[in-house]
């Protein structure tokens, strides 16, 4: 058994320090680098010695990272709900990157809000989240994919455990599930072009995704716009309960964004990148099981952990 581990070390080992060559001259373009993983996956690259191509939502949040790093790293705005945006940005990438390609495409920018119950939400609300997590993703990876295959390089998609087991409702589970099936699907188109996908399923992490309004606002705001009859359905303890137990996942989100990184720069710079990565260990121990059980019982157990509402049968 010893033995057995051993091997099963030395073999991950001898994956993870199999690194692609001439990283200094590789160039990646990261989207949604105003904070969280974005902003801190572009200066590590950097203190690596990457050429980066960071993209920022906002002037505040490009100047900051700009500030932050070197002239290895350069930025340019992009909102990737806008195709006007996301062609401007890919001309921009093609400039610079010039013959040799574009190594790395990560798709990182994400929201996670609006999210709660699916009968609380509209159909903008379904939208405004796809919108950025799914739709923005594949048009970004279009514009930019021929850039990506001249240079042989890779695609890293930012999922979610969210994408492996529906555990809130609203547009964010629906978007990761959306993501895991267009990146497995361009995986297989891409493979004989020498193009290597990745996709990054994070457990619960504490970010900027949630924006900077209280979650608590947040559903209160959902709750107080419902016809009276649906609130009557569910009942204020409903409410409650169900504020309190979201309030408390959240509380237990890792703050310790290393492993996701950790995970995005393996997929980018190792010469066997994984085609998932899981970095917490909620993920694997709790929602990968979860995504792998017969679907009633995950069914059963997920159910069991929301409140029972008002009109109950």
């Amino acid at each position: 058994m010893a033995a057995i581990t051993d091997l099963g070390f030395m073999y991950r080992w001898f994956k993870n320090c199999n690194l692609v060559r001439n990283l200094s001259e590789k160039y990646v373009f990261i989207t949604g680098c105003d904070s969280g993983f974005g902003y801190t996956l572009a200066k590590q690259l950097v203190e690596r010695g990457m050429r980066v191509l960071a993209a920022c939502l906002t002037e505040e949040g490009a100047q900051k990272l700009q500030q932050d790093t070197s002239y290895r790293l350069q930025t340019i705005l992009l909102d990737i709900t806008k195709t006007e945006s996301v062609k401007a940005a890919a001309q921009w990438v093609r400039d610079q990157v010039g013959d040799q390609g574009l190594w790395a495409l990560v798709n990182n920018a994400g929201v996670g809000l609006p999210s709660g119950p699916n009968e609380w939400l509209t159909k903008e609300d379904f939208v405004k989240v796809i919108n950025v997590n799914l739709v923005g993703t594949i048009d970004v990876t279009l514009h930019m994919l021929p850039m990506v295959k001249k240079a042989r390089g890779r695609v890293v998609n930012m999922s979610s455990s969210g994408g492996r087991v529906a555990v809130i409702g609203g547009g964010y589970c629906v978007s990761k599930f959306g993501v895991e099936a267009f990146s497995d699907s361009i995986r297989r188109e891409m493979h004989y072009f020498g193009v290597k996908v990745s996709i990054i399923e994070p457990g619960n992490y504490k970010t900027s995704i949630l924006g900077k309004e209280g979650l608590d606002k947040k559903l209160e705001m959902l709750w107080e716009r419902l016809p009276q009859e649906t609130r009557e359905s569910y009942g204020e303890e409903y409410f409650r309960i169900y504020t309190s137990k979201l309030n408390n996942m959240m509380q237990l989100a890792s703050p310790n964004i290393t492993d996701v990184i950790n995970s995005m720069e393996h997929a980018i710079v190792s010469r066997t990148p994984r085609i998932r990565y899981n970095p917490g260990l909620d993920a694997k121990l709790l929602y990968l099981p979860l995504a792998k059980l017969p679907t009633p019982v995950t069914d059963f157990i997920l159910s069991r952990h929301l409140p029972k509402p008002a009109d109950s049968v």
